[in-house]
């Protein structure tokens, strides 16, 4: 049978282990369970467009996308 002894450590060990735990997985987050180039760049990004002819050409080129996509399930 333990003593005193025994009971405090078992006491500390019930206290500090999820204390430690919530320590290691609450610390140091952004580099520990970071993804690499998980955003993409602005360049890869969509860009909603905003000026007159970007607006235009836009249109465009889903109109154009609309036809073939037509044109290929109407033969």
């Amino acid at each position: 049978m333990g003593g005193l002894n025994l009971e405090v450590f078992k006491f500390g060990m019930y206290v500090m282990f999820p204390i430690g735990i919530m320590y290691y997985f609450g610390t140091n987050l952004d580099s520990r369970f970071a993804v690499q180039d998980f955003w993409p760049k602005a360049e890869h990004a969509n860009r909603v467009p905003t000026e007159r002819e970007e607006i235009r050409e836009e249109l465009e080129r889903l109109r154009t996308r609309r036809n073939k996509w037509v044109l290929h399930f109407l033969r």
